[in-house]
């Protein structure tokens, strides 16, 4: 994801001279064809992250069309108040780009995990929260926040995550991308779960269960016509995500369901709970720990429905 990304910024800093980017001190090597390419327009501000948002906003009101780039949790937690007074409350147009979102920096322990950043900034007055599944989403993602007049967040993975889609998909921010039409089951994938999410699917359709998925890339502005529409015709919504169940994605879809009365489906959210993970690991290890496997997601969601869906 973080290598589509560098490559979709450096063709279009190419083309437009008001995109800079500022990095707090990471990718150096990922932007070096940028900074050939497009002189005076990379900043290193050094682990200086509320700096770094601070000096976004400024040039942002300057007419500059600023990205800042770092690990997640460094450029939402370590940041919030320059986040919220700088940007949000100003409004302007700067893109904050967090890489490794999620568990993607396990190994590292508690201090790189970032599973409650979709749940900070998704609070703040007029900022939009962009959670794509793949790297051709993430491409989308990015040309469609620099369209954007305000605020953006985007949340990214690391390096080596599977592409899903075999084209680039339409892309538009609060219009969710359907994979698999929903059946009695819909899976809403937010982020990079959704390779996962296309396993679980297609675990349960070989268990008989009629499954879809939809890639819900906008987390703010949520894409409320497809919420009513599986709500409506699905028996149970799963949503995935890779960030606590507590006021991220899931908790956003909840608010949503807690004032439509009418809608038929359950709800069930999987992600990481909320607890800390008190040991270092890959990936694949933190997420067994919070039982983000396609066969514990599958074991849950059949948990959830009668004996006329299971085997």
């Amino acid at each position: 994801m973080r290598n589509a990304f560098a490559e979709e910024l450096r063709e279009l800093a190419v083309q437009d001279e008001t995109l800079v980017l500022l990095s707090g001190d990471i990718g150096n090597r990922m932007f070096d064809r940028m900074k050939e390419l497009c002189p005076g327009r990379f900043f290193n501000c050094g682990i200086a992250e509320g700096n770094m948002v601070s000096m976004a906003a400024g040039m942002a009101l300057c007419g500059l069309r600023p990205i800042a780039y770092t690990i997640a949790p460094f450029i939402t937690a370590r940041c919030l108040e320059q986040i919220r007074l700088d940007v949000c409350y100003q409004k302007v147009p700067v893109i904050l780009v967090g890489t490794g979102a999620g568990l993607s920096y396990a190994s590292l322990n508690a201090t790189h995990h970032s599973c409650e950043d979709i749940a900070s900034l998704r609070v703040l007055p007029n900022m939009t929260v962009l959670c794509p599944g793949d790297a051709e989403e993430v491409r989308l993602a990015l040309r469609a926040a620099i369209e954007h007049r305000g605020p953006v967040y985007i949340r990214i993975g690391k390096k080596g995550e599977p592409v899903v889609h075999k084209k680039p998909p339409e892309f538009e921010i609060g219009k969710w991308i359907t994979m698999d039409e929903p059946g009695e089951i819909c899976l809403l994938s937010t982020g990079n779960l959704l390779p996962l999410a296309m396993e679980v699917n297609e675990q349960l359709v070989r268990r008989g269960v009629k499954s879809g998925v939809v890639s819900c890339h906008t987390v703010k502005p949520l894409d409320r016509e497809t919420l009513e529409a599986v709500f409506s015709h699905s028996r149970l919504v799963v949503t995935l995500e890779e960030h606590s169940i507590l006021g991220g994605f899931g908790g956003a879809v909840a608010e949503w369901l807690a004032e439509t009365p009418k809608a038929n489906a359950r709800l069930l959210r999987q992600g990481t709970t909320d607890v800390f993970l008190y040991e270092a690991g890959d990936q694949e290890h933190a997420r067994e720990r919070y039982n983000l496997t396609p066969s514990a997601v599958v074991d849950n969601i059949l948990a959830q429905l009668d004996g006329s869906c299971s085997e």
